[in-house]
């Protein structure tokens, strides 16, 4: 069952295009990543989803169906910095918050012991580090124990101490069956927790799928020849590549992570007539992967 469907969804603000027809759907028991640069339409795409902002057209579904209040009564939110009572405790806030979602009081030592505030939660918010409050807001998300969870930005601000517990915790959660849906313009957040990924640009969607699948490393073999087109030729027969390309002095072949064999790639080259005089393994990061597919859809 797919917990989220959006379908070529638009939002315009007067001339100005935040969101020019995302498509894409949610897997159940998925971490999905809405990835992208700050202003790629990250937050309003969120704000569509849970009703906060409406969109100028497409269509969301939840649970495959046109989403009422019930539905998202099963979905626990955190769309923007912690908002709770400065001169109360952390169970006098979320005994407010759960009043507010109608849920009793029975569930707040739970999630407050998931999040590591157990020892804390007679100390008043304002007496809370930034990665307190964060754990704070990501455990009234968790009040009544919702089936999907969305979070903008869970790390925003965090040291990196507070980045790795909240990862653990949205892992954690995903163990229990929970699906998340989760903005981060992170990539190594993304890569680290997300088993799929939707990557976006400037309001548009690039690419999504799975996370190993979209946000692959990769092998480069970077060679050379006298005849740099007949080497770009010979190469394209290659066996077992992913891509072959030139850049400005070479013939670059990418393989799959792991399987390239420089010695086989001179030794077919030499079969079909070419001798290289360049021949040299590089890595393909994240990093390089993520700003090819930004930088080729600006």
């Amino acid at each position: 069952m797919a917990i989220l469907t959006v379908e070529n969804l638009h939002k315009n603000y007067g001339t100005i295009q935040a969101l020019k027809g995302i498509s894409f759907t949610v897997p159940k028991g998925s971490v999905f990543g809405i990835l992208g640069p700050n202003g790629s339409g990250k937050t309003t795409l969120l704000g569509i989803i849970v009703d906060i902002l409406r969109a100028t057209s497409g269509t969301v579904k939840l649970f495959d169906e046109t989403p009422t209040r019930e539905h998202r009564k099963q979905i626990g939110t955190f769309l923007e910095t912690p908002n709770f009572y400065h001169y109360l405790n952390a169970v006098q806030n979320l005994e407010i918050a759960a009043a507010i979602k109608g849920h009793g009081k029975e569930d707040i030592d739970r999630v407050l012991q998931m999040v590591s505030l157990d020892q804390r939660k007679l100390s008043k918010f304002s007496t809370y580090s930034l990665g307190m409050k964060q754990r704070l807001a990501l455990a009234s998300c968790m009040l009544g124990s919702p089936e999907v969870m969305i979070f903008d930005e869970p790390t925003n601000g965090l040291d990196p101490v507070g980045i790795a517990e909240t990862r653990e915790l949205i892992k954690k959660l995903n163990k229990q069956g929970k699906t998340i849906i989760m903005a981060s313009h992170l990539l190594d957040e993304v890569e680290k927790v997300c088993t799929h990924v939707a990557i976006m640009q400037k309001g548009t969607l690039i690419t999504h799928g799975h996370v190993d699948e979209i946000l692959v490393q990769e092998d480069i073999v970077e060679t050379g020849a006298a005849d740099v087109q007949q080497l770009l030729s010979v190469l394209q027969t290659y066996p077992g590549t992913a891509k072959v390309k030139m850049n400005e002095v070479h013939v670059e072949v990418s393989f799959p992570p792991g399987t390239a064999n420089l010695e086989a790639v001179n030794q077919y080259c030499f079969n079909k007539g070419v001798t290289l005089n360049h021949l040299r393994l590089r890595k393909k990061s994240l990093e390089a992967k993520f700003f090819e597919l930004t930088q080729n859809n600006k």
